[in-house]
């Protein structure tokens, strides 16, 4: 089993998610709270506003999108470990200064099951 972990944050401080080298840091650190290594990542800041992190990991992929005018921001973690552990969510929580947010956990099959 497989499990994706989708985190909604909202009422974030908006410098914080148009913040590329903050967006990294927060993205690395995460990944390295599950006990994952970076393969790959990329990062793309949007025009006027907005960054989108992507990153293929050791344990599959983790990502972050960042609307800063609305102050969200979307993160999945995908693992082929059968446990992502919540404190992803409560690290990036801190580090945009969210005020609410929401995680929902998918568990999936990898034999169709």
């Amino acid at each position: 089993m497989a499990l994706q972990l989708i985190v909604d944050l909202y009422e974030c401080d908006a410098k914080l998610l148009d913040d590329e080298a903050l967006v990294q840091k927060a993205a690395r650190e995460a990944v390295a709270s599950i006990g994952a290594e970076i393969v790959e990542e990329c990062m793309h800041h949007f025009t006027p506003i907005g960054i989108s992190y992507i990153a293929v990991i050791s344990a599959s992929h983790f990502s972050i999108h960042t609307w800063p005018e609305f102050g969200y921001a979307a993160v999945d973690v995908f693992s082929c470990s059968d446990e992502v552990p919540e404190a992803v969510a409560d690290a990036l929580r801190i580090a945009f200064h969210s005020g609410k947010q929401t995680i929902r956990a998918v568990e999936r099959s990898l034999k169709g099951e």
